[in-house]
């Protein structure tokens, strides 16, 4: 890595990091657009570009023409990039975006681990999402594990129990824990009979549940406006179709059944402490 840059990231003050990467980990987009989010709300820099020709298939990952503003043709070609900013508790942020690699995952990896650990960054935000059979009605549920055992007892999570195919996102995951950087992964449902993106509702849900990891108000922008018009929109669609609104009925009702209560004192009590801190930032 050229000096500079690993003098740039070194210079970083306690960073916040999030990841997403487009493709098999990011159903409707919504991981994806989260990152995009923080990074035009922070108006973040680009630190670290990775040659795109070591990690991506161009018949996959086809490069893209776009005119600049002087109307001349521009060449953008798919790569990841670490990006840096500031929030507004004066955390900085370090942001980690780009299509899913289509080879040599586990040198992509090493080259990421490697960028992240020039930052000294204490722990990795994943961000995913997937499709579920959910209703969109309901609040969007964001699972939350640790690959750190010492961390998730820290901040009451569950261990993972998946066993399966697993995406860049855990691969990087697998990577960082060898070094001994933890990493939190957040994963979103979407509701798989709308899963075309974009899909603010489960972006909105993921970056709630950053704000509570990190501990630091996050600013949401026009997101919850987003969120309620995508709700509006999906319900139209279904009032139009009676099978799907049967089908959102039923999921509804199956969801109900088995949910257990959420509003425990502790819950309310935590709630009402980031309401707080949201208020005074």
């Amino acid at each position: 890595m050229d000096p500079s840059i690993e003098r740039q990231l070194r210079d970083l003050h306690d960073p916040v990091v999030v990841a997403a990467f487009e493709g098999w980990n990011d159903a409707g987009s919504a991981a994806s657009a989260a990152v995009d989010h923080l990074a035009e709300t922070y108006d973040v820099e680009l630190a670290f570009a990775l040659d795109p020709d070591d990690f991506y298939d161009f018949q996959v990952n086809r490069p893209q023409v776009e005119l600049d503003e002087s109307g001349q043709r521009e060449l953008l070609w798919p790569t990841t990039e670490l990006h840096v900013g500031r929030l507004g508790n004066g955390r900085d942020l370090l942001l980690v975006r780009g299509p899913e690699p289509n080879m040599r995952w586990r040198q992509f990896s090493a080259l990421v681990a490697s960028a992240l650990t020039s930052a000294d960054v204490k722990r990795v935000h994943l961000l995913g999402a997937l499709l579920a059979d959910i209703p969109h009605t309901r609040p969007i549920p964001v699972s939350t594990s640790s690959s750190s055992i010492e961390l998730g007892e820290q901040l009451g999570l569950l261990p993972s129990t998946y066993e399966g195919p697993t995406g860049i996102v855990g691969v990087l995951s697998d990577a960082l824990g060898r070094i001994d950087v933890p990493t939190l992964s957040l994963w979103a449902a979407v509701p798989a009979y709308v899963a075309h993106p974009p899909c603010p509702k489960a972006t909105y849900a993921l970056l709630s549940q950053l704000e509570r990891m990190i501990d630091a108000p996050i600013d949401f922008g026009d997101l919850p406006d987003l969120a309620k018009a995508w709700e509006r929109g999906v319900d139209e669609l279904a009032a139009e179709d009676s099978e799907v609104a049967e089908y959102v009925s039923n999921l509804e009702a199956s969801q109900d059944a088995t949910e257990l209560p959420e509003a425990s004192g502790e819950a309310i009590a935590a709630e009402f402490e980031r309401y707080l801190r949201r208020r005074d930032s």
